[in-house]
């Protein structure tokens, strides 16, 4: 049977489901306690009901700024029961950053998360006159209604009906608004759960930010579709990391590969293998170097596997296999039912999972989704013949160097290598002249003493002269997003 076949309509189908048929399992772990799956289904059940009082009606967007706990996951499915679509806004963004999706948006209602000892959320609030109220799971801080939202239209079918509007980066500093239908969402927790092999007796680490799409779909939604236990953590630290690992016995860890660096620097490397009860770690959201990957099976004593996505394919592209983990840095094989094809080195995509477009910008939308349903992902590939994925960059990150094409991945690959880097940017910097020179900025390895004419050094015997750093810059933390994605733009104003 086709997997779309098995989808249920809407993605808040999920808890009720569990609940009738394993209401005492559980569900979620915020860090203090257990939530059962018939909790999670009472607390969605309540939650849409405050929505309904506070005129939240279907087609509205409802944004929701916070970061990781259990009101978050109530309200992204609460949402979804009402046909409304969740905006998803991470605590941790500039005050500028929040504004600007709250008005491209035209959310009719903002709820802010506050959590100890995490201010950001709060602040938020304050600027925007948000009403502290009490619910049933804590008290929220509640923005005015947005009397001049206009609903958008409402569809029964899964594939037409929105259920997130998503906010991506973007390289430019300008965010464009992901419109994901519930059938995107549902069809990347299907075969996310199914490709990790998960069973309702797992327990998965839950640090990535449900306000971005990998810890929506792929951990949060992909753990519950398959009855298994979600324990949330607002932000990682190596610490909380390890405790979870031994004292709630995680079984799945999904991270993007700064998270793995912070663990080796911790632990001072991979002296020792850890005794855990993994059976599955992956990375993702940036790439991953070779060294980094080693380091981290050392550690684990487990594969760690790798894959490619973004957020206009809900994200999950490729994927390493269960079975059959590599030794090198490929994102794996297209994973079931989405098509890959590539043109003149760009990778385009196919599938259920990819987006019905950017809100309020078809401009911007046909210039990557095609008629025929294939979106060009902008990133760089090489397809090997039996299919696997190796990323080369990406094509609005390239840099003309003295009539060369550099690719800023090919030079952090080789910077992240070495010993005393934990990870590394490059971007082209215009010159007078017309051409461009690289710039590195690199976050040095605290254990270890490293100076810029040794990195120089070190690339001189790895790189050809053109692709080679001219400036190469130091920093004691690279800007990072929720995700721990590095933030480019931010770099390229210090530019």
């Amino acid at each position: 049977m086709d997997i779309l076949d098995t989808l249920p309509a809407r993605i808040s189908d999920i808890p009720r489901r569990w609940a009738a048929r394993t209401p005492q399992a559980h569900a979620l772990h915020d860090g203090q306690r257990h939530w059962t799956y018939a909790e999670l289904a009472t607390a969605v059940a309540q939650t849409a009901e405050l929505l309904r009082r506070w005129q939240v009606r279907p087609g509205d967007r409802l944004a929701i700024v916070g970061e990781n706990c259990v009101a978050q996951v109530a309200l992204s499915f609460a949402a979804a029961e009402l046909d409304a679509w969740m905006v998803h806004v991470n605590g941790r963004l500039t005050g500028r950053e929040v504004d600007v999706v709250l008005r491209h948006s035209g959310a009719r209602l903002a709820i802010y998360l506050p959590l100890p000892g995490l201010p950001e959320t709060s602040e938020h609030a304050r600027r925007n006159e948000a009403v502290p109220t009490p619910t049933p799971l804590g008290t929220w801080l509640v923005g005015a209604l947005n009397t001049h939202c206009a609903p958008e239209p409402v569809h029964a079918a899964s594939d037409q009906q929105m259920a997130a509007l998503l906010y991506t980066t973007g390289t430019t500093g300008a965010p464009k608004g992901v419109m994901l239908t519930h059938r995107n969402l549902l069809f990347i927790a299907a075969v996310s759960s199914g490709l990790r092999g998960l069973t309702p007796d797992d327990r998965a680490y839950g640090v990535l930010p449900v306000t971005h799409v990998y810890g929506l779909s792929s951990v949060m939604l992909g753990t519950l579709y398959a009855g298994a236990c979600l324990h949330l953590c607002p932000r990682f630290t190596p610490d909380a990391l390890l405790k979870a690992l031994s004292e709630q016995r995680l079984t799945i860890v999904q991270g993007v590969p700064a998270m793995y660096a912070r663990l080796l620097e911790k632990l001072g490397g991979a002296r020792r293998k850890l005794e855990t009860h993994l059976r599955f770690a992956y990375a993702g959201g940036s790439p991953l170097a070779p060294t980094l990957k080693t380091q981290v099976e050392q550690l684990l004593g487990v594969p760690l596997h790798n894959g490619y996505g973004l957020t206009e394919a809900a994200p999950t592209v490729s994927q390493t296999r269960l079975d059959a983990p590599r030794n090198d840095s490929s994102v794996g094989y297209p994973i079931p039912g989405v098509e890959v094809r590539v043109e003149h080195g760009k990778l385009w995509v196919r599938g259920p999972n990819v987006m019905r477009g950017y809100y309020q910008e078809p401009e911007l939308t046909a210039a990557v989704l095609r008629d025929d349903g294939w979106l060009n992902t902008g990133d760089m590939v090489r397809q090997e013949a039996d299919g696997a994925l190796f990323i080369v960059g990406r094509s609005k990150e390239l840099i003309i160097r003295s009539g060369f094409n550099v690719y800023p991945l090919e030079v952090e690959t080789v910077l992240n290598a070495h010993p005393a880097v934990t990870q590394s940017a490059v971007l082209g910097r215009a010159r007078a002249d017309g051409d461009e020179d690289i710039v590195a900025f690199v976050e040095p390895d605290p254990r270890h003493a490293v100076t810029p004419a040794e990195l120089a050094d070190y690339l001189a015997n790895q790189l050809a002269p053109y692709k080679r750093p001219a400036d190469i810059i130091l920093m004691p933390a690279l800007p990072a997003a929720a995700t721990g994605k590095i933030l480019k733009s931010h770099l390229r104003q210090l530019l």
